[in-house]
């Protein structure tokens, strides 16, 4: 039998505010446990809860860069449940009037390396405020659990996507997307070792063809793509097996362990009147004014949508490249830098700009993304300058070195940072790596490595291409790499005829 995965993702984005929702306690990470936990966190009689401006405005922004609909007027309710690291009994959230409403985000991915890229719409349900709960310790407790309520209070905006997706890689593809945006808005650092990002999976199965959906189960914090790509596969596999082997799904909440590499058990999936919601009675209704909604518009960056569409449209990149490097708002600053560079250089007048476009949002995406990965390096503490790496995409395109020796430059500038853009022209210089395009001097050459090699001139002529490939390496070795690649091959086929 053919079966459909129906996926839903529940992401908790904790808000980058230097306090807690509802109180002014601090949200540092790393705090000695217990310490960042106040009265009004932990629901002491007489204290009463203040919502936090720049959590709400995190929000506003949010909704405006997914399209979505900003409530006028929301509200804040009580989720009734009782767990340990829970201290006051129930969790402020938002239930049946959320903040944000509807809106989506558009995805890419492709299903191996060798595929055509794919493309999906992703519809939004709902984004709600709400504070995160404390945390619960198992180790180093002589067999006792410990509770840290560091967390308690923290905000979070919860956001919960329709049942839109049909694979573990398109759930990755719509988790990066949705981690680079709130990102690039700057509502979150987006640091998920931290517990900055997490995501819950609702993932079910049903028959091809069937229109009913299939009994979900909920996989809880998942703190990696990695995990979260792996979690739904077993999952998968599991209800698939579960089912032709006469047996049922049934709605549950597990737990992925990422040493075994299945999901776990963990507790009948609850319904919403399982919460009994009701409004908080210390918390007026949250009220958006229109000219708030406008002022958060204002100030916000660019989308990376709308950059991408430009980059498409400005520098003649493909939809693939335009989506990669605008993943990340730092990658497309600097991309945009060095293209920036470029245009004011010589070489663009020569050429056009697109040319250069195109090679250096490979060099972005390749060799400065496998360098800064290497190292574990941000692109904001990148040691090759947007300037130097556009002189470096100059000096290839007018043959003053090959992309072979490039790559030796490039490295040298990242062992050793040096400043001003004409760096790469004085390691070119101080090296001896100018191009040879000398064709009185190549012809010499080539002259030569053809009577060194009659073997491979005869095979060239009677058919066999490598033999000519063999010819002009042994041409790049006897120039140590230095030839013009392109001067070296018309040289070649004009003496070979």
């Amino acid at each position: 039998m053919q079966w459909e995965i129906v996926i839903g993702l529940e992401t908790h984005v904790q808000l980058d505010t230097r306090s807690k929702i509802f109180s002014g306690a601090s949200t540092a990470f790393g705090a000695e446990p217990n310490t960042q936990a106040c009265a009004i966190d932990l629901a002491l009689p007489g204290v009463l809860p203040v919502a936090n401006r720049a959590a709400v405005e995190c929000a506003i922004r949010f909704g405006l860069a997914v399209g979505a609909r900003i409530a006028p007027r929301s509200v804040f309710a009580r989720k009734n449940y009782f767990y340990p690291d829970l201290p006051k009994g129930y969790q402020i959230s938002q239930y049946e009037i959320p903040v944000v409403s509807g809106g989506g985000l558009a995805i890419a991915w492709k299903a191996d390396e060798r595929s055509a890229q794919q493309e999906r719409f992703v519809h939004l349900t709902r984004a709600h405020l709400e504070e995160d709960a404390g945390k619960s310790l198992h180790e180093d407790f002589h067999g006792m659990s410990g509770i840290d309520l560091n967390r308690a209070g923290t905000p979070l905006l919860e956001i919960v996507t329709e049942p839109d997706m049909r694979s573990a890689k398109e759930a990755v593809a719509y988790a990066r997307a949705l981690h680079g945006l709130v990102v690039w808005l700057g509502i979150c650092d987006g640091n998920m070792q931290e517990g900055s990002f997490r995501c819950d999976a609702n993932v079910s199965v049903r028959p091809a063809g069937q229109a009913e959906y299939g009994t979900r189960c909920e996989i809880k914090n998942l703190n990696s793509f990695r995990f979260l790509e792996r979690a739904i596969d077993y999952e998968v596999r599991r209800q698939i097996e579960l089912i032709e082997d006469g047996g049922r799904v049934v709605q549950e909440t597990r737990l992925y362990d990422p040493d075994r590499d299945e999901t776990r058990s963990m507790r009948s999936k609850e319904e919403a009147h399982d919460y009994r919601y009701f409004p908080d009675p210390d918390l007026p209704p949250l009220v958006i004014e229109a000219d708030w909604i406008e002022r958060v518009r204002a100030a916000m960056p660019e989308l990376p949508s709308d950059m991408r569409r430009r980059f498409v449209e400005q520098y003649g990149l493909g939809s693939y490249d335009a989506t990669t490097l605008t993943a990340s708002r730092d990658v497309a600053g600097y991309y945009e830098s060095v293209v920036g560079a470029l245009a004011n250089g010589a070489v663009a007048g020569r050429e056009g700009l697109a040319a250069l476009a195109k090679s250096a949002a490979n060099w972005v995406m390749v060799d400065l993304a496998a360098a800064l990965n290497r190292d574990d390096v941000a692109v904001a503490d990148c040691p090759v300058a947007p300037g130097q790496l556009a002189r470096l995409v100059e000096r290839i395109h007018d043959g003053t070195i090959s992309g072979k020796i490039a790559r030796d430059v490039f490295a040298a500038l990242w062992a050793e940072p040096s400043g001003g853009d004409d760096a790469p022209d004085r390691i070119i210089d101080a090296r001896g790596l100018r191009q040879i395009s000398d064709s009185g001097e190549l012809d010499a050459i080539v002259e030569q490595v053809l009577a060194a090699n009659p073997k491979s001139v005869e095979e060239f002529r009677a058919g066999k291409e490598k033999a000519f490939n063999a010819l002009v390496g042994q041409v790049m070795k006897a120039t140590k790499g230095k030839a013009n690649p392109q001067q070296v091959n018309d040289l070649l086929r004009r003496r070979l005829g």
